[in-house]
């Protein structure tokens, strides 16, 4: 029951940002690459190459996990603790991290261009 009263307070949010713009302006958007540490059907944490964990929560009916060459998609039940991922995120639902996007390899994931 709780589960699915944070599901619903999340949706609202999301649905909030989508529709102020003012909101949606003010966005955190980032990519972290990392080793899987621990993922679960609401959450993935990864640790980067420098020591930084993070924790990203995996909002219900996401499908935007791809290999590497981000065109295989990927199951979430594929996912292992040891895999290397990029993940692409925001924190426009009430501050709290949630994957936009990941990407997930068994080895390291080349650096991006900047």
């Amino acid at each position: 029951m709780l589960s699915r009263i944070r599901t619903l307070a999340v949706s609202a949010a999301l649905a909030a940002g989508i529709c102020l713009p003012s909101v949606a302006g003010a966005m955190k958007v980032g990519v972290f690459d990392g080793v899987v540490t621990h993922v679960s059907m609401n959450n993935i944490k990864a640790r980067s190459s420098n020591g930084q964990e993070l924790s990203f929560l995996i909002l219900p009916r996401f499908n935007k996990i791809f290999k590497a060459n981000g065109t295989t998609s990927v199951q979430m039940k594929d996912i292992k603790a040891g895999n290397y991922v990029r993940i692409y995120y925001d924190q426009s639902a009430l501050g709290a991290r949630h994957a936009d996007r990941i990407l997930v390899d068994r080895y390291p994931l080349k650096p991006m261009k900047s």
